[in-house]
């Protein structure tokens, strides 16, 4: 069987390349609603995972616990930086407050589970993460992942309850785009792939 760029092959290639990093503070309502959040927590759960040990979960962030998100980001400044003024603390809080759709990436990247080394956990991660930002691309959202060194902080370890062999990875923004940008260019396929014994330039 020949295969050909049917129109499920086509539609693929242009909601990868539709797929454009939206910054949160672009992000405004409305979210997907729940059964919407239920097809991308969905393609999440298609990602590849060496003997299902599912060594990712998501945390989801409503909005009633913005306001001690942000109160964790000002901590996690403070003790970064215990001089930090009232307007830097005010901008770290602040963060809590962008997406309507918020959700923290935590990975299991300790423990004895030798033969899921760390790094194949934290590539299931990315596959799911990119299988939930794209069907978010899907249903016209726009998305973003984040990060920051608030992420390894003991406030934020605290606030999110994450167990010893779990670490924060990123949070991941979903909403609605309130100002459309073009993004830069892809990077052209030369400068990522190479065929085995043959010169690079």
């Amino acid at each position: 069987m020949a295969h050909t760029e049917t129109d499920t092959v086509m539609w693929a290639d242009a909601l990868m390349q539709s797929r454009r990093t939206v910054l949160p503070k672009r992000l405004v309502g409305p979210g997907p609603d729940a059964h919407q959040q239920g097809l991308m927590l969905r393609a999440a759960a298609a990602a590849p995972d060496h003997g299902q040990r599912l060594p990712w979960r998501f945390v989801e962030v409503p909005a009633s616990e913005r306001g001690r998100l942000g109160d964790a980001f000002a901590q996690a400044l403070l003790e970064r930086d215990p001089h930090a003024n009232a307007r830097e603390l005010a901008q770290a809080r602040e963060k809590a407050l962008r997406a309507p759709w918020l959700l923290l990436a935590v990975c299991r990247t300790r423990g004895d589970d030798p033969e899921v080394p760390p790094a194949e956990r934290l590539i299931s991660l990315g596959c799911a993460t990119q299988n939930l930002l794209l069907m978010a691309s899907a249903m016209g959202f726009g998305s973003a992942i984040t990060s920051g060194k608030a992420l390894s902080s003991a406030s934020l370890r605290q606030f999110f309850s994450l167990h010893e062999q779990e670490d924060a990875q990123c949070f991941i923004n979903v909403g609605t785009v309130s100002e459309a940008r073009s993004g830069p260019p892809r990077p052209d396929i030369g400068r990522f792939f190479q065929v085995l014994g043959t010169p690079t330039t």
